[in-house]
């Protein structure tokens, strides 16, 4: 799903723009309502930040009254896979990555990782992830929402890594340092697999590099899963994206 608002047509400062269709829903995958500030896309892919004033079941209204002078979006496609951390971490890592700019998030269970269904019966957050991603984009003002995904399994996170990019696993045992891996071919998609709080298995590596992951550390400090996920993307924003 696009969940980016594009408005096939020139936008102008100070202006109403009425829209219909696709940005309609994308406007209202967004929560959109009266008041509403959100970030859209022209035909040129310049973007600027709009107000809802208008909206019933048929259109929504947007009155124009800021533009940015560059893409909130980054430059790299960053997925990040995390195993399933305990308590709020799961909330805290989509708030923050998403604010970074990532583009999907999947979480999945690893060895040593709780599991969704035991995470569950002590509190029911699960059903929060993509509103907490929404919430994200609106408070860093981009134009784009990051996909949230289902939980799945380890087998079912590598699968998803089917396009070419760069993988890399977070492991602190025996990986290469990070710059030295993206600094060899500056990718323009990333895989980014982030393991629980006991780290992954060696079976687990074994299995990961089996299907193109590149093991790679980020010092030589251990970090708690939530601290290596947010670090991760920010470095890789820093040195590959729109952070620099």
């Amino acid at each position: 799903m696009n969940n980016r608002i594009v408005l096939q047509q020139k936008i102008h400062l100070d202006e109403q723009i009425v829209i219909e269709g696709p940005p309609l829903e994308a406007l209202r995958f967004q929560g959109a309502r009266c008041g509403k500030i959100v970030t859209v896309a022209d035909r040129e892919g310049r973007e600027f930040r709009g107000r809802v004033v208008e909206l019933t079941s048929r259109k929504g209204v947007l009155f124009f009254f800021d533009v940015f002078p560059s893409s909130t979006e980054s430059s790299i496609d960053i997925i990040l896979l995390q195993a399933l951390p305990e308590r709020e971490r799961m909330e805290l890592i989509i708030q923050k990555v998403t604010e970074l700019g990532v583009s999907a998030i999947f979480p999945f269970k690893s060895s040593r990782s709780i599991s969704l269904e035991e995470r569950e019966a002590k509190q029911r957050k699960a059903h929060r992830w993509q509103t907490i991603a929404v919430k994200a984009v609106e408070q860093s003002r981009r134009a784009r929402i990051p996909q949230v995904g289902t939980y799945r399994t380890f087998e079912e996170a590598l699968a998803l890594c089917d396009e070419e990019g760069l993988k890399i696993l977070l492991w602190e045992k025996g990986g290469e340092p990070l710059k030295n891996v993206i600094r060899r071919s500056p990718p323009k998609k990333i895989y980014a697999l982030v393991g629980p709080e006991g780290g992954f298995t060696d079976e687990e590596v074994e299995r990961a590099t089996a299907t193109g992951f590149v093991p790679v550390k980020l010092g030589q400090r251990i970090l708690r899963t939530e601290t290596a996920a947010i670090t991760l993307i920010g470095i890789l924003q820093y040195e590959l994206g729109d952070l620099s």
